[in-house]
């Protein structure tokens, strides 16, 4: 299995980015154990010209683990973890993509992802190997605000539309991301699913693909969506339920076509003031506690239902609380 998820901050280094990335990480910050590098603002203190490399060598990392396992171990299983932290901000594209789209610097890093992926697919082709792995492409979160706003003054693209909200907010559009699935024999090219799932549920799914029995005290948030995934029809006929967090850990849930936020807001980003203050929209239900939308009817969040559905409000409610309480949304398993 290849799961590829961008943009992301952080996650498994590499032993080694080469002479010229160590030079400059032991300038900028310390490097600690296991190759992590130390720092929350590590990727704005490297030099341009580091960044630009980074991903690339990331990508080279990834096809040489590919080659040395299949040469090795041509019948055992693997699953490889590709971060893309491409187009994470600061858009650095490589200097081969500077200028390769009329979108900016920003435009040349999507493309510069787009090659990433396709190198990615064309090694397993080239290995033999891609039409017996599952493919994922996912991001970890919707459009970063800088970004969505500089994308649309200048270029007229909006990342974040249809939906209402962007990165850190519990709005559809800091949680709706791509979910881009290839698996060959099993999964039909071409086909659409709108089941609503979460990036938790890719344990589950992995689990039952391979038979693993998953604990209790496990993976308590996720569910499998390996049905959806062959097309066949839902285990269970009740609402799937998902739980949605922001930055500062304010939560929501979702319960089929209803959407409930346990706070006003967005959970994260300020609408009240600033350069989002022309995104603002007015809550329809302003004395209500929380936030409750009909995604079916309303998939842009605009019409706060809370003060209309008083009963429904508080059963989402209580669905949240029990899940806060057990410490688990998923069914417990036998």
């Amino acid at each position: 299995m290849l799961l590829i998820e961008g943009p992301v901050i952080a996650g498994p280094m590499p032993d080694q980015f080469g002479a010229r990335f160590m030079r400059d990480a032991r300038k900028r910050r310390p490097i600690h154990r296991r190759g992590s590098v130390g720092g929350k603002d590590f990727w704005l203190r490297l030099s341009p010209i580091v960044r630009r490399m980074l991903w690339l060598v990331f990508l080279r990392k990834s096809q040489e683990w590919l080659e040395h396992h299949v040469r090795k171990h041509p019948n055992q299983p693997f699953f490889l973890y590709h971060a893309a932290s491409a187009v994470h901000l600061p858009s650095f594209a490589a200097e081969q993509f500077k200028g390769a789209t009329k979108a900016g610097p920003h435009g040349d890093f999507i493309f510069e992802l787009d090659y990433i992926v396709g190198q990615l697919m064309e090694t397993l082709e080239r290995l033999g190997v891609a039409d017996n792995t599952l493919v994922i492409f996912t991001s970890d979160n919707g459009p970063e605000v800088t970004t969505v706003l500089h994308m649309r003054a200048d270029y007229g693209h909006d990342g974040a539309r249809p939906w209402r909200g962007l990165k850190r907010d519990n709005w559809e559009g800091g949680h709706r991301v791509p979910f881009i699935v290839r698996w060959p024999g099993h999964v039909k090219p071409g086909t659409v699913c709108d089941l609503p799932i979460c990036h938790t549920d890719i344990m589950a799914t992995c689990a039952e693909i391979v038979g693993a029995p998953l604990p209790n005290n496990a993976a308590e948030d996720s569910m499998s969506f390996l049905a959806a995934l062959l097309g066949r029809p839902s285990p269970s006929d009740s609402p799937r339920i998902l739980l949605h967090e922001t930055i500062s850990l304010a939560l929501g849930i979702r319960y089929g076509q209803w959407k409930y936020l346990d706070h006003k807001g967005s959970g994260g980003n300020r609408y009240d003031r600033g350069p989002l203050a022309a995104l603002a929209i007015e809550d329809t239900a302003p004395d209500a506690p929380g936030q409750l939308y009909n995604l079916a009817d309303d998939p842009g969040e605009r019409i706060n239902l809370s003060a209309q559905k008083p009963e429904l409000r508080a059963y989402l409610k209580q669905l949240l609380e029990q899940a806060k309480a057990t410490g688990r949304s998923a069914p417990p398993r036998p």
